[in-house]
């Protein structure tokens, strides 16, 4: 599973109108894990990336990785 950045953390979660505690608590993790991550100070341990990115795909969402048109992005299914 490709590694999500910090704003598609966030684009995403907004997305599908999850915020950051109940993201945290669909995925099993501490809300300030999610927070850190996506303010940039702070990494997160990549089963812990893995199990927030599988919930967030579970809700419906997409992540774009970066390619010759733009950078990363998210997009809901359809």
């Amino acid at each position: 599973m490709p590694t999500i950045t910090p704003l598609q953390l966030k684009l995403a979660r907004t997305a599908v109108g999850l915020g950051v505690r109940e993201l945290a608590e669909k995925a099993s993790v501490a809300p300030s894990t999610i927070q850190r991550y996506e303010s940039g100070r702070g990494g997160m341990q990549s089963r812990t990336l893995d199990k927030v990115q599988q919930t967030l795909e579970d809700a419906g969402v997409v992540f774009i990785p970066a390619d010759a048109q733009g950078g990363p992005g998210v997009r809901l299914k359809s």
